[in-house]
């Protein structure tokens, strides 16, 4: 085990006396997964992987090589958000002097097959980085049968046993459905992304990243889109003033926000599936996209009976350096429900083999991660919003803005702002936070991102010479405080 940063001499010495068939077996050949296995392999273990049969929609026995980010998540959907995107451009272009004299059509089987070809061709490469990193890769159900070993059921039924010094699970998580009544005739996003028809009326239910940009991709290529979500506005966690935009933006673009509104029934008719919301309105839908959440893949694991602890919603409990309660048991990415996304799941999977093969115990570091949500048009942040930032302070905070159409947007004619902000802690001048709404904002992000993880303060902003034209220069020429927080201590309490 690790001790003050350091393995365990004497357990390291018991495991090398024991012969094991690898040093490193992986259950999920998921991003996380797949750079585990290879960074390990990489370090000399000796490695093996399992991983569900391919296919593009999830279920406890199909899966594939890449995982949710290639298959069914981050990369079709992004695929897809370029495909919406196009819609608004032909808008746009008409004053830019382009004349589209042709009703212009969109034909989604075509983009379908398009994103299938990519999303096949990714799975080749990730099944090729694993041979040539040696892994060796087994097509399969995995599961841990002791604290040294793993049971394979292959596609055949047969069940093999591999035993290995550690066992990493990297199986990720899986979309959830609220249980009311007709929720079978809901989809989920796995579904989404491989629907064989365009939904002309479309609801979704939800108000998190998945959710708001299925809404912006149904909408793009000319659906009629209803989003049902619990809060006043989508995107809970986010900064407040860029969902207020984001929402804002929604409704320019077509959507129709139903907020503080939930679903309360399905219902299957000859004209679609009807809906009905908390509020008693009905609503006539192709499709409805259950966009409300997702859950540890962990129970068909085995985990609990080999003693590893699990918390109430199922992910797998693990300290700092990603190692669950059974020393020879480690876990990372979305199986462990820290901070989902795909690059924070790839930093744990280096850590863990740096720590496990490479020498190195390290911790996976978790401040200031850059996310972005592929709207449209896009949120992009990193470090803290505003509101978090005025929970944490020390002293007081300012708020930096700057609102403006973009120079494209001033031609084209399209009302949609952006926004800019940064948060600043007035006593150390350092940004803790920043954000962006509006095209390119994940672009711009992954650059701030990099300032804010080297500490930069306002000052250092202030003084870098800014792109002309370009949006970006926004975030180097804010000198004028928006406002001030005054910082309240908190009550100290007794209790």
């Amino acid at each position: 085990m690790l001790v003050d940063g350091e393995i365990d001499k004497v357990t390291a010495d018991e495991a090398n006396a024991t012969h094991y068939d690898f040093d490193l077996f992986v259950i999920g050949a998921g991003s996380g997964g797949v750079r585990a296995a290879r960074f390990s392999a990489n370090h000399g273990a000796k490695v093996g992987i399992c991983e569900l049969p391919f296919h593009p929609i999830s279920s406890e026995e199909i899966g594939g090589v890449g995982g949710t980010c290639v298959i069914r998540g981050c990369v079709p959907k992004k695929i897809l958000v370029y495909g919406a995107t196009y819609g608004g451009e032909l808008e746009d272009a008409k004053n830019y002097g382009w004349e589209i004299n042709e009703k212009v059509d969109f034909t989604w089987k075509k983009l379908l097959q398009k994103k299938t070809d990519e999303i096949l061709r990714l799975n080749n490469i990730y099944k090729r980085l694993l041979a040539n990193a040696a892994v060796k890769l087994y097509e399969g159900e995995g599961r841990v049968v002791g604290p040294n070993e793993v049971e394979v059921r292959q596609i055949d039924g047969t069940k093999i046993s591999y035993t290995a010094k550690h066992i990493l699970i990297a199986t990720g998580s899986r979309a959830q459905k609220p249980n009311i009544p007709g929720h079978e005739l809901a989809i989920t996003s796995d579904e989404a992304l491989s629907l064989e028809e365009f939904p002309k009326r479309a609801v979704v239910l939800g108000g998190g990243y998945i959710a708001v940009e299925f809404a912006s991709i149904w909408r793009g290529m000319g659906a009629t889109v209803d989003l049902f979500f619990r809060k006043e506005l989508p995107l809970r966690g986010f900064d407040d003033e860029m969902r207020a935009l984001v929402a804002r933006n929604l409704e320019g673009r077509g959507v129709n926000l139903h907020p503080q509104t939930s679903l309360t029934q399905l219902i299957k008719t000859d004209d679609g599936i009807k809906v009905i919301s908390s509020h008693g309105e009905e609503f006539v839908a192709d499709v409805v996209l259950f966009a409300t959440g997702r859950n540890p893949n962990t129970k068909r694991l085995n985990l609990e009976a080999v003693g590893v602890e699990l918390d109430q919603a199922g992910a797998v409990k693990v300290d700092e350096y990603s190692r669950t309660n059974i020393p020879s048991i480690w876990a990372v990415g979305d199986a462990t429900n820290r901070i989902n996304l795909t690059p924070v799941a790839l930093m744990e999977a280096t850590c863990f083999a740096n720590t496990a093969f490479g020498g190195k115990p390290t911790k996976a570091d978790y401040s200031n991660v850059a996310c972005a949500v592929f709207c449209i048009p896009p949120l992009a942040v990193v470090g803290l919003s505003e509101e978090e930032a005025v929970e944490q302070a020390t002293g007081d905070i300012l708020v930096f803005t700057s609102g403006f159409n973009p120079m494209k947007n001033t031609i084209s004619g399209r009302q949609e702002k952006t926004l800019m902000k940064l948060i600043v802690d007035e006593k150390t001048d350092k940004v803790i936070g920043a954000s962006m709404c509006g095209p390119d904002a994940a672009e711009i992000m992954q650059g701030i991102a990099i300032a804010l993880k080297c500490g930069a303060t306002k000052a250092q902003f202030d003084s870098t010479v800014g792109i002309h034209p370009s949006s970006a220069e926004e975030f180097v020429t804010m000198r004028s405080v928006t406002r001030r927080i005054a910082y309240k201590p908190k009550p100290k309490t007794n209790l």
